[in-house]
């Protein structure tokens, strides 16, 4: 389809008129025949809290590792997509955070920060993966972080705060999505809910394939919607995984759940639309561990990988690859010996904070030194051990994403002399931030885009009116 018939249907007049400012959707003529999309399976992966450096530097490590770019970065080497910039600011703040970001896409107008899908009055705005059920495509979304969590919830349900996740997981017992896989098992076994009930059962009752392994998800068939639910809290990050013969055992990689999803939900005959979020990515970012958020975003580009085979033999399938907001900034800078520095993450082989939950109030600084070369590969000096060890003594068990408000700032201001990556601060970002879509139905993507646009153009690329 032309770009410019593209524009006519309304889904970018937003970017020169009224939608702009007032975040109303458009009005359709009646009259008019329906617009006929190609896009019959739509998937839309997000690497969350991804600043632009984070790709960039998850494609050096990759290349001087094993001598190829990543997914991603080769799609645009190769010229294989369409990419612009996103605007990701939320209804009341340049800054957006997740649920905020993920309700933009999800019903196509923004919201206050911590919201899903919810306006300033109170108002419900319908979010994308119900109506593209309510067109008969199958839909779902898997992540590595609680299945429950804002940017899956942003394109599924209504909910006046992300943190209501118990109530959340409810909703997705009422929706009967095909396919729901992540983290999160506390929001449904009862350790995390208000009413301390164990909702498994009732997936079970409502014909829900219900797994919690590897094996159990590998071993499933189409034909049963599916609830996937693998670990308490988030999935493992991937450097730690990959060092665990046990972990990768039991739990998938996001390829791996991608794959499952896919294979899931293709023979509808309606064809499928499909969310994919590497959460962990932002996790990461928040704690500055970088070798967490580097193998992550890897194991994201994995997962963009299986998304591109799948579309790219076929003329009917559309690929977005995005991220919500950027996050603390990270960026190798260079300073002496910045390439040997920075390959000493080839051979990383646990997170940040793998090494900052292992260390204890009674452990000497030695042992701090030689934890942090068993993870990492340097040895940092024992007055830099004993920087991190002071703050052992005040833990306070709260917060969001370091329960414990563990170290990982003095760590990572540690890092920056071995591995010469730095950080902007330690929570997201404004920036405007990479958009990337391969397949059908891209030609209307203008260079630079509101969050809230992708919703309409999801909708239209597909054919569904609402």
């Amino acid at each position: 389809m032309k770009r410019r018939d593209f524009l006519n249907t309304g889904v970018f007049a937003a970017l020169g008129g009224a939608l702009a400012t007032t975040g109303c959707t458009p009005v359709v003529d009646a009259k008019k025949e329906p617009f006929k999309g190609k896009a019959k399976n739509i998937i839309f992966l997000v690497s969350d809290g991804m600043s632009v450096g984070t790709p960039t530097m998850a494609d050096l490590l990759l290349q001087r590792k094993e001598g190829r770019s990543s997914q991603w970065m080769d799609l645009y080497r190769q010229n294989k997509v369409r990419h612009a910039l996103m605007d990701t600011a939320s209804a009341d703040s340049l800054v957006t955070d997740s649920a905020a970001a993920s309700s933009s896409w999800g019903g196509g107008v923004r919201v206050k920060n911590g919201s899903l899908n919810v306006g300033k009055n109170g108002e419900n705005h319908k979010p994308i993966l119900q109506k593209f059920k309510a067109a008969g495509k199958a839909v779902g979304c898997v992540t590595t972080v609680p299945i429950t969590h804002a940017t899956p919830a942003g394109f599924s349900v209504n909910m006046k705060h992300r943190n209501m996740q118990d109530k959340i997981a409810d909703k997705y017992l009422e929706l009967g999505f095909d396919v729901m896989m992540g983290g999160g098992l506390e929001y449904f076994n009862g350790t995390k809910r208000d009413d301390k009930k164990n909702i498994l059962g009732d997936f079970k009752d409502k014909g829900f394939n219900v797994v919690q392994t590897k094996s159990q998800m590998t071993a499933l068939q189409a034909g049963k919607p599916t609830l996937g639910v693998f670990t308490e809290g988030g999935l493992p990050y991937s450097v730690d995984q990959h060092s665990d013969e046990e972990l990768q055992n039991k739990i998938p990689s996001l390829a791996d759940m991608t794959s499952k999803a896919i294979a899931l939900m293709q023979n509808n005959s309606n064809g499928f639309v499909l969310q994919v979020e590497g959460g962990r990515v932002d996790w990461a970012a928040h704690g500055n561990d970088a070798g967490a958020l580097l193998y992550d975003q890897l194991a994201f580009d994995q997962a963009v990988e299986v998304a591109i085979k799948f579309a790219e033999n076929r003329n009917d399938t559309l690929v977005i690859i995005t991220t919500d907001h950027g996050n603390s900034n990270p960026g190798l800078i260079k300073s002496t010996k910045v390439d040997q520095k920075f390959d000493l993450l080839q051979s990383f082989k646990h997170s940040n904070e793998w090494v900052l939950h292992n260390i204890k109030k009674t452990d000497s600084p030695a042992n701090v030194v030689e934890r942090i070369n068993y993870a990492h590969g340097y040895t940092i000096s024992e007055e830099e051990a004993k920087t991190i060890l002071k703050a052992y003594s005040k833990f306070d068990n709260g917060g969001l994403y370091n329960s414990y408000k563990l170290p990982f700032k003095q760590l990572a201001e540690i890092q920056e002399n071995y591995i010469s990556i730095f950080w902007s601060g330690m929570n997201h970002s404004a920036d405007f931030v990479e958009l990337a879509m391969y397949g059908v139905e891209t030609e209307a993507l203008p260079p630079l885009v509101k969050n809230t646009d992708l919703h309409n153009y999801m909708l239209q690329a597909a054919g569904v009116r609402v």
